[in-house]
């Protein structure tokens, strides 16, 4: 059992070390997060995505304060959730660094709510954003789904765990250009 150092502020927690760590043992799914900004795309890798509530139909995902791209997307207004197959690799290179242009050369369109799609997904979640809450470093989104598309269900999914892409075979680390293996959600 690991313990935690008393911080400055005289609480008990978890180092940044240690939660890097203990979080990567969580495997999660790989989404990207996309919104149009006065006609331009714009979109980022994201691994802190999760459903809410079936009644009414929420989502929630989190987003870093630091981030460029999330600011253009609240004003937005409306956002679209991809869920990542597993092998989409290239997807998540794009969206998971700050350098190049994401939607260059990538299939894409417009959904009817004015969000991108990407094409080849698992999944697409249509949403507008509900409420926004301040947490630590990030801020906790929550979405009001506006409708579901499910264009690539009987595909597998790509996982995040312990640093690296996949779970039980062959697995891909994750570059540390994208920040992944530093940084959780």
């Amino acid at each position: 059992m690991t313990t935690s150092p008393v911080t400055e502020t005289g609480r008990t927690g978890p180092s940044l070390q240690e939660m890097r760590r203990a979080m990567g043992s969580f495997a999660s799914g790989v989404t990207v997060v996309t919104g149009l900004d006065e006609g331009e795309p714009v979109g980022f890798a994201c691994q802190a995505f999760a459903s809410v509530s079936l009644e009414p139909p929420l989502v929630l995902f989190c987003a870093d304060h630091r981030g460029r791209t999330w600011p253009r997307i609240r004003a937005a207004g409306r956002f679209n959730v991809s869920v990542l197959a597993e092998d989409q690799g290239d997807v998540c290179a794009r969206f998971g660094s700050a350098a190049g242009r994401k939607f260059d050369g990538l299939a894409w369109r417009e959904s009817s709510w004015g969000t991108p799609v990407i094409e080849g997904t698992l999944l697409h979640v249509h949403c507008a954003v509900d409420a926004v809450y301040v947490a630590g470093d990030h801020d906790v989104v929550i979405g009001r789904v506006l409708a579901l598309d499910l264009p690539g269900a009987e595909r597998r999914p790509m996982v995040f765990f312990r640093g690296e892409f996949g779970i039980g075979g062959p697995t891909v680390p994750a570059p540390d250009r994208w920040g992944w293996g530093d940084h959780w959600g």
